[in-house]
């Protein structure tokens, strides 16, 4: 008799640890509403006359002892509910037995991770990403070196880095049943990683951590290691560049062993995506009435913030709009979309890829100080392209191919 297929592993949709979380993000809606409410209030009586108290956004007197009963409600019954859930969800959630995630939540979890990652991290939330190496399906334990051992596969001296972008996770590099990392480890004759991470922190914070963890790993790799490229998707470009200049402030030893930097669509220069957001900001703090309400477009994350101008650099600085130019010594190359036909200037000039202007994904800047040097051959237009589509073009690929081979590839061990 043949022998029956192995059972398909189960996935689940939802962790329990998920409804923990959202209670949470429940409170803090509840609290954010409160607050937004209480602020229109005390715009109208500030119009008609009335005294603001001693905070303007606060009210006094006995109203504002109902909004600060309605608050402690509020958070007593999250605390309440926070403190039995933390109790209970323990004796449901095995991960053992648990199941893999399946995408559709994967996805969620990465798009909520875009849009409110830097208050998920603050408040100590379950559906904040933490930063992994994966490979395939598995997470590399990049803590313990034995661990580590037993579970890479195929190591070879050169690694080959792939990093996601906004909103997105390490999964979705597969796109239309194409996979660029596929391609690229071929040609590289690399061991392919890919990087999850939350993308609604700074992009700072995660290059930061990016090039600790990267050094980290230089020394859990079962051979030494001749080359490292890294490649960028949209924010993943920006994460990249900000790694290996953090990496070069903290003396690390692997942006040395680093050959090729490689951008997809990223926003060098920003994006106008965030801008719009900003531009709402800005009319709705116009009026008193509205300015109260100006606090739900501050929703984005300081991940999405970070896209409005390109910031790599640490607020720790002091000089985050300080320009920073591409790496010295690293082949570095980039691919922008366009979603107009090759004619027509102006409209490729407008257009971009749905997402990302053409020059700032070129690197292209007004002022000199800003534009980055991108060797001659090393850019490249797609057109009739979307943002995502960067992932599954066929030309795309056979570009990255065509750059990365034209450098000699590393024997493997």
């Amino acid at each position: 008799m043949a022998a029956s297929p192995p059972p398909t592993p189960r996935q689940r949709h939802l962790r329990p640890s998920d409804l923990r979380a959202a209670a949470q993000l429940a409170t803090q809606a509840t609290l954010g509403v409160v607050g937004i409410a209480e602020g229109v209030h005390q715009a109208v009586r500030q119009r008609i006359g009335l005294p603001a108290g001693e905070a303007p956004e606060r009210a006094g007197g006995l109203t504002g002892r109902v909004y600060g009963a309605i608050r402690g409600v509020a958070r007593g019954v999250g605390a309440g509910i926070d403190g039995v859930l933390h109790s209970v969800l323990p004796l449901f959630d095995d991960p053992a037995h648990g199941g893999q995630d399946s995408p559709g939540r994967e996805a969620v979890v990465a798009a909520i991770n875009g849009v409110l990652g830097d208050r998920l991290a603050a408040m100590g939330n379950a559906l904040a990403q933490p930063m992994e190496w994966r490979q395939g399906e598995r997470v590399l334990p990049t803590r313990q070196a034995e661990r580590f051992d037993r579970a890479l596969q195929g190591a070879r001296p050169h690694l080959l880095l792939m990093v996601h972008g906004l909103c997105m996770n390490d999964t979705q590099w597969r796109r239309g049943g194409h996979d660029h990392t596929e391609v690229l480890s071929e040609a590289l004759r690399a061991t392919p990683l890919r990087l999850r991470y939350n993308s609604g922190l700074r992009i700072a914070t995660n290059g930061r951590e990016l090039a600790h963890q990267l050094e980290r790993v230089l020394t859990l790799w079962p051979l030494p290691v001749q080359g490292i490229t890294i490649v960028g998707h949209s924010m993943g470009g920006l994460v990249a560049r900000s790694a290996v200049h953090e990496a070069r402030r903290a003396g690390y030893r692997w942006p040395d062993l680093l050959k090729h930097l490689v951008f997809l669509g990223t926003p060098h220069h920003g994006a106008p995506l965030e801008r719009a957001g900003h531009g709402a900001d800005l009319l709705l703090g116009s009026s008193p009435f509205s300015a109260p309400l100006a606090r739900l477009g501050r929703l984005r994350s300081a991940g999405i913030v970070d896209l409005r101008y390109g910031h790599l650099r640490h607020p720790d600085e002091g000089r985050m709009d300080e320009p920073l130019p591409l790496p010295d010594g690293v082949a570095c190359f980039g691919v922008a979309a366009c979603l107009a036909p090759r004619r027509g200037l102006l409209a490729e000039r407008l257009v971009g890829d749905g997402l990302v202007p053409l020059r700032s994904a070129l690197g292209e800047h007004d002022e000199p100080a800003r534009r980055l040097a991108f060797a001659r051959g090393s850019l490249r237009v797609v057109y009739r392209t979307g943002h995502l589509d960067l992932l599954s073009s066929p030309l795309v690929a056979e570009q990255l191919r065509q750059w990365l081979s034209a450098v000699p590839a590393l024997s493997a061990a």
